[in-house]
């Protein structure tokens, strides 16, 4: 909390803060893994890098430098004696004026370390989850700004997982303003068609996920033909496989839509492989020749 280790009872916020009242905060969700050399900190510079550029399009000045931010991360995980974990960096603003215009309120850092399974639980990593179209849409461009990883955003994916889950289904799958596939509620969405992979752009208001890129260079890897393009709700169902990446989620396989299965069963052949390949990597098991992992010791791997 703010440059300091204290114990979880005492990482409190005063009830006034202006982030509680009005959701400008940013977080990230960044995960360590074990490996055979101890836990490592995957994407963390670039998890880190996307931190402050949220908090720049929110006129929040982060009372820290990347580098010390990093350097707190990696205390944390090492102080809490993890081999693999999920890590909460969160940039608010405290105390102070309690009009809409964040005037003197103080910028204040937390960083977080638990454990937590992959976010749908282990089992649907292999067996898939089941997800259904939300009425929920995400926010038209100018309305909320959909690449920060911003508090306020969530409130919508909030609703969208709610009844999501009223439903029966894990989780909710989003359209965009115009009516193209955008996201989950925390995730981004891939489709399989005739072994091309589909995933919306940028532009359908998305959050560009840190997982989505690792799985984009993967794909040019293991020579899978991935493009971007505006997904119409029924080409969905045109598809073979379906899956959904986050940092919370990892690569989680899709096995309905509305209640309507995919042909193969999940994972699928083309989910499959990328599954394979990321957690080899993620997992020290391979040699981590993009340098995604920061080993909590301090070297990359």
């Amino acid at each position: 909390m703010d440059g300091t280790l204290v114990p979880w009872a005492d990482a409190t916020v005063h009830a006034t803060a202006h982030s509680l009242h009005y959701g400008n905060a940013v977080f990230e969700g960044i995960r360590a893994y074990a490996t055979p050399s101890g836990p490592a900190v995957l994407q963390l510079q670039r998890h880190v890098k996307r931190m402050f550029q949220s908090c720049s399009v929110l006129r929040m000045e982060v009372p820290y430098t990347p580098d010390e931010i990093e350097a707190a991360i990696l205390e944390v995980v090492g102080r809490n004696g993890h081999k693999a974990c999920y890590i909460r960096p969160l940039v608010f603003r405290g105390p102070g004026a309690l009009g809409v215009l964040p005037k003197d309120n103080p910028v204040q850092v937390m960083i977080a370390t638990m454990e937590w399974d992959s976010l749908h639980g282990d089992a649907a990593v292999q067996a898939g989850v089941d997800v259904g179209f939300s009425s929920w849409r995400r926010m038209a461009p100018g309305t909320h700004p959909s690449m920060a990883k911003a508090s306020g955003n969530y409130l919508n994916s909030q609703l969208v997982v709610q009844e999501a889950q009223r439903h029966g289904y894990a989780e909710g799958l989003v359209l965009d303003v115009d009516g193209y596939l955008s996201e989950g509620s925390g995730e981004n969405v891939f489709l399989v068609q005739e072994g091309t992979i589909l995933t919306p752009p940028i532009g359908n208001s998305i959050l560009a996920g840190i997982t989505r890129l690792m799985v984009m260079q993967l794909c040019d890897e293991l020579g899978i033909t991935i493009r971007e393009a505006r997904i119409p709700r029924e080409a969905v169902f045109f598809s073979e496989e379906m899956f959904m990446t986050g940092t919370a989620a990892e690569i989680t396989p899709v096995r309905s839509v509305d209640q309507h299965p995919f042909p193969v069963a999940a994972p699928g052949p083309v989910t499959a492989r990328l599954q394979d390949a990321f957690f080899a990597l993620v997992r020290g098991e391979v040699a981590d020749r993009h340098g995604w992992l920061t080993h909590v010791g301090g070297a990359s791997a």
